[in-house]
């Protein structure tokens, strides 16, 4: 049932079913709809992880559910159609419906579209959404058992799991309402966040990707606190954090992925820990555009002949280094000579992974009353023209790499063979790596590869012993 995709409000209940549970019951099932971004993801394995450990059992059917959680989106405007559609799924299949997640920030909304779910929550309020789920299916207070396994509820593969350093932002992009809906800045305690990473490593998961809002800016917001983690002392900052994470790496084999960085110049002092090979050889840096008068309205850093001397001197230090990116197309205002602006950029800037996204209003973001809408043919044409350019650039980039040697961590396996990702591709948004013939593996297994062929998106490799 699980599909991957700030002002505090008050839970509304029914009484509806209400006479029926009274006196609880020995166990509940709850059904569970994770929609959105990792973050959101995250938020969604923590809300299941207080369920399981106040002794409800989760469910992957809505037949089998006496009540179904939907963790909505609420950024985009077809992402809360979607949320609407999904609720009003969940209500049409189960009946019983607690909401919660960004969408939640807008409570009439959700409530004339559906009026008969039985609660509403706001994003990242998880006591108010387990609050929720005890009024409409209590428990009997006996039913506590040992059902949280030492990795928390996870709802990615095993091998492989978010670590949330923060909580909202900081940056007033023009196109985005994520402070409206999760408020600024706060940073995880350094110390918390290692040890949770720990508990991860330990209990199996072999990758961790980190995420937030904005990852660069970590810890700004506690005047980078310190703290010590197994008698080491570290700043509540993302340099400081990698370190840590970097031991973990270095003792306990995890691959540590960075994700969600914004270009600021500490950002430099990295590149070093991944030559090292304490950290994995990779960014993912949201650029968003390149025309310095877009970044301007977008409210975004505008001097790329400055980034671009970055990742020439990323690469030097680093040859391994890959870096992802996304943009984003059809902006209000961007002309045809700041598309093509952007498209010379991207061959300057030989970025081997890129995802492009269509502009879309936001309600209640700053771009919608910027002049010059883009009509949509012409979106989804420089959508296209992005694409096949990136394909290019992503087929030439790949195509270095053949004859190399590398990791892969195998994320699937079947009588044909594995499937897995190189040091240089995150999960589901960057590509894989075919070992034919391979049956022998199980997912979660990390082995050296030669790589022996590569398209525009993904890589054929040979394993080797050892």
């Amino acid at each position: 049932m699980t599909s991957q995709t700030a002002d505090r409000v008050t839970p509304r209940y029914t009484r509806e079913f209400a006479c029926d549970l009274e006196l609880g019951r020995d166990t509940g099932k709850v059904g569970f709809v994770s929609l959105g971004c990792a973050k959101a993801l995250v938020d969604s394995e923590r809300i299941l992880t207080r369920l399981r450990a106040e002794g409800y059992e989760i469910v992957p059917t809505y037949d089998e559910a006496d009540l179904v959680v939907v963790n909505t989106c609420g950024f985009l405007t077809s992402a809360k159609q979607e949320s609407l559609d999904a609720i009003g799924n969940a209500v049409a299949e189960n009946g019983r419906v607690v909401v919660t997640g960004c969408l939640g920030v807008e409570p009439e909304r959700i409530t004339a579209a559906h009026p008969e779910v039985l609660a509403v929550t706001g994003p990242q309020q998880y006591e108010q959404v387990v609050s929720a789920v005890r009024e409409a299916l209590p428990l009997k207070r006996d039913a506590f058992t040992s059902l949280v396994p030492p990795q928390a509820v996870q709802l990615t593969p095993r091998h492989y799991s978010y670590l949330k350093i923060s909580e909202g932002c900081n940056n007033r992009c023009s196109f985005c309402i994520i402070p409206a809906i999760r408020g600024d800045l706060v940073s995880r305690p350094v110390d918390e966040v290692l040890d949770e990473a720990e508990r991860l490593v330990r209990s199996g998961v072999r990758e961790l990707l980190v995420v937030s809002q904005d990852t660069s800016a970590y810890g700004v917001d506690t005047r980078y606190d310190a703290r010590t983690w197994h008698g080491v002392e570290y700043q509540t900052r993302i340099q400081d954090l990698c370190e840590g994470l970097g031991r973990l790496s270095t003792d306990l084999g995890a691959w540590v992925r960075l994700h969600y960085v914004y270009p600021y110049p500490h950002v430099d002092r990295l590149v070093p820990l991944m030559a090292e090979g304490k950290i994995l050889p990779y960014l993912d840096i949201p650029f968003q555009h390149a025309s310095p008068r877009v970044l301007k309205d977008m409210r975004r850093p505008a001097n790329q002949e400055k980034v671009l001397e970055r990742l020439a001197r990323w690469r030097e230090i680093c040859p391994d280094i890959a870096v992802r990116s996304t943009f984003i197309v059809g902006f209000p205002g961007e002309t045809q000579e700041d598309f093509a602006f952007l498209l010379e950029w991207l061959d300057e800037a030989e970025i081997e992974r890129v995802g492009c996204f269509r502009y879309e209003e936001v309600e209640g973001a700053k771009a919608n009353a910027l002049p010059g809408a883009v009509p949509a043919e012409v979106k989804q044409e420089r959508y296209e023209r992005l694409m096949l350019k990136q394909q290019e650039i992503s087929t030439r980039a790949l195509a270095k790499r053949v004859g190399r040697t590398t990791r892969v961590i195998v994320d699937e396996v079947d009588e044909e063979g594995a499937i897995g990702r190189t040091e240089w591709d995150a999960p589901q948004v960057d590509g894989i790596t075919f070992l034919n013939g391979e049956t022998d593996l199980k997912p979660g297994d990390v082995v050296p590869v030669r790589i022996a062929h590569s398209d525009e998106y993904d890589f054929w490799a040979e394993r080797l012993d050892g």
